[in-house]
């Protein structure tokens, strides 16, 4: 099976963060489980939420959000998770002791509730020719969505892809990534010219995108078209059946006085098992 080099080399990393505690919900019944006419079935209840401490709640609220921005700001995100390239590993190494630095320092003071932050990471090879052709599989879809937000003239639509194929390119080798640049900036480009015409010209929108030929859209395409792989079932893009593996390494941080409320860490390394 030959090697490519359309992703940059990185970790794959899964972020959970919990709020734990401080928060106790009631529930009664009001209507038991029953029969309605033939085929339907009805329930009803009422759940009452209690909040011990909101000042203290909002306050874990809060922290969470920041920890999981700390470790979301030195990575790509994706539907797969979230991808850090490897240029970035000691940013997401400090991203990551900074939030369980915050966790911490939160729940040392807390009385009733408290943050979890747990990590774990796999390392993405630049020649692994599953991830490539699940990153692959995404950026063209992406690709797609903008050119259907050019067709539909639909300047909202060719944003919010250009957004998620802009935060997708870090994970992208550098000629790919540069192909895939240049076509969001040309559909940014169109996003523009629809909005502008349309409110200065009066011209439609459809008018405005009909014959247009989107020439680094298609270069973008092109270079990400060959690379689903040659496997034998979808769930071998998720799963493969040998080659690597990941170890696993569970440590938490916790002080001898720190309690239960510390945060955790899950690290993760890929071994190398053979075929």
């Amino acid at each position: 099976m030959t090697t490519t080099s359309i992703i940059r080399p990185g970790l794959l990393v899964s972020l959970k963060t919990n709020v734990v505690g401080g928060v106790s919900y009631q529930k009664v019944t009001l209507e038991a489980d029953h029969s309605v006419g033939e085929k339907q079935r009805r329930a009803r209840w009422e759940t009452t939420r209690q909040i011990t401490d909101a000042e203290e709640h909002e306050a874990a609220i809060t922290t969470r959000g920041k920890c999981r921005s700390l470790v979301a700001a030195a990575c790509c995100p994706s539907s797969f998770g979230l991808l850090c390239p490897q240029s970035n590993e000691d940013k997401l190494t400090a991203a990551i002791a900074e939030a369980h630095e915050l966790a911490n320092a939160f729940n040392v003071n807390a009385v009733h509730t408290r943050v979890e932050v747990y990590v774990i990471t796999g390392r993405v090879a630049d020649n692994d020719q599953q991830a490539a052709a699940a990153i692959g599989a995404e950026v063209r879809d992406l690709i797609d969505a903008m050119q259907k937000g050019v067709t539909a003239a639909d300047p909202k639509a060719i944003r919010a892809a250009a957004n998620e194929a802009r935060a997708m390119a870090g994970m992208l080798s550098a000629d790919v990534q540069d192909k895939v640049s240049k076509a969001i900036a040309e559909v940014r480009t169109v996003a523009r010219d629809i909005v502008r015409r349309v409110e200065k010209t009066g011209e439609t929108a459809a008018s405005i995108v009909n014959g247009l030929q989107l020439e680094k859209l298609n270069d973008a395409r092109i270079a990400v078209l060959d690379l689903t792989g040659d496997f034998e079932s979808a769930d071998q893009l998720s799963l493969p059946v040998a080659g690597r593996a990941l170890e696993l390494e569970a440590t938490e941080d916790r002080g001898a006085d720190a309690g239960p409320g510390k945060a955790g860490f899950i690290s993760a390394r890929v071994l190398d098992l053979g075929a």
